[in-house]
Order: C-alpha cells, then sequence, then structure tokens
C-alpha cells in the first residue's frame, strides 16, 4: 500500500487529522494524548498571526509550530515551547492551518474563545515566556553543577 505525503493528502482530501508527537507545542497539545486537524493552505493564500500551520523543513521533517510574524513572502515561525525563532518560513512551505484539535479528550475550534483566550494569554507574550524560559535554564545548569561538585 502506498502511503500519501501530507502535501497529497492535503490536495486529496483538504484536510488532515493527526496525533501530536513532541513537545513544541505544549502546553496546547502533548504527544499521545492530543490530536489536530489542519486545512489544506491554497496557493496564494496567505495565514495569519497567531495561526498554529503545518510546514515542512528543507530536511523533509514537517512541523507544527505557531506563526509570530507576517512578511510579504514568509513567516516567522515559534513552538508554544519553545525558545527558538525559526524566521523567514517562506508560505510557499506552509501545507495547513489548524483548524481544531482535541485537548485532553475535548475538541476544540481555532475561533473557540477559550483558545482564542489561551493565545492571548500564553503566546502573545512569547517574547517574556523565552526570557523566563532561559533564566530557569540557566538556573537549572548551576544548580545541577553545584550538585556536581
Amino acid at each position: 500500500m502506498t502511503r500519501l505525503s501530507y502535501e497529497k493528502y492535503l490536495r486529496k482530501y483538504h484536510t488532515l487529522t493527526y496525533k501530536n508527537v513532541g513537545v513544541s507545542m505544549l502546553p496546547l497539545l502533548k504527544q499521545g494524548r492530543d490530536s489536530f486537524t489542519v486545512r489544506e493552505v491554497k496557493q496564494g493564500e496567505s495565514c495569519k498571526l497567531w495561526d498554529v500551520v503545518l510546514y515542512k523543513r528543507g530536511t523533509d521533517q514537517y512541523v507544527l509550530h505557531r506563526i509570530i510574524k507576517v512578511y510579504e513572502d514568509s513567516y516567522d515561525i515559534l513552538g508554544d515551547n519553545c525558545i527558538g525563532i525559526e524566521r523567514g518560513i517562506p508560505k510557499t512551505d506552509v501545507l495547513g492551518v489548524m483548524t481544531d484539535f482535541t485537548h485532553k479528550g475535548k475538541q476544540y475550534k481555532t475561533d473557540d474563545i477559550g483558545y482564542r483566550l489561551y493565545v492571548w494569554l500564553w503566546c502573545r507574550p512569547y517574547k517574556l515566556r523565552i526570557f523566563l524560559k532561559k533564566i530557569r535554564m540557566r538556573l537549572q545548569s548551576v544548580l545541577r553543577k553545584q550538585r556536581e561538585k
């Protein structure tokens, strides 16, 4: 049986539901528990600020992360649990945009008020979140070195 790539699947069926893999979209999506649905992004369509998109890295790796900045031909993208911004992702690399997801067994749409509140409280202050996460990582490193002495 031939497996379709995400690109071909989205072109054929226009939506894709998939189980989340990895930790980059915590706390929104947890591996092994949550799933998401993306709809196909049409050629020439531009996604919006704070949309969660499925895109393909040059390494043939598929990634689900959030748009934090929109440019004419590209996006800056960041996972909700990440500190490294991926800059200049070409709009042509974006395959789909998340329309709904399952979190702890409950279905949500991206236009639900609870989700919009999550975006406003957790995602919009991403610069502060990155700063605090870097401090925490540095403190953990210092404490680890102290215990090793």
